[in-house]
């Protein structure tokens, strides 16, 4: 893709969104699959990146899609980790009592 415009757009995009912009790097990769984008930003950054619910990274990479779409590439968003991430295991899906599920049927 000439000049890397789908590189460039995340870089605006995320920039307005994080708080620490100086910490924010994009790693480009072409292969076969299609353009790989992988963005580094600081750990106090990774809610604003990501949203509530992922609704904020789902938009990015929806755009980031048709801007792959009109340049006739498949581009594909990853956010990694930062280093040092506080962040915990995920919750476990709480379990159901079957039997309480079977005095709810009538």
């Amino acid at each position: 893709m000439a000049t890397e415009k789908d590189q460039a757009f995340l870089e605006f995009i995320i920039k307005g969104i994080v708080n620490n912009p100086d910490d924010v790097r994009i790693e480009r990769t072409v292969d076969e699959m299609g353009v790989l984008l992988s963005l580094y930003i600081n750990q106090e950054d990774m809610g604003n990146v990501i949203g509530r619910q992922g609704q904020t990274a789902k938009a990015v990479r929806t755009l980031l899609k048709i801007i792959g779409a009109k340049n006739q590439a498949r581009v594909n968003l990853k956010i990694v980790e930062p280093e040092g991430s506080t962040r915990g295991p995920r919750a476990e899906a709480q379990s159901v009592d079957t039997d309480v599920v079977d005095d709810l049927k009538i």
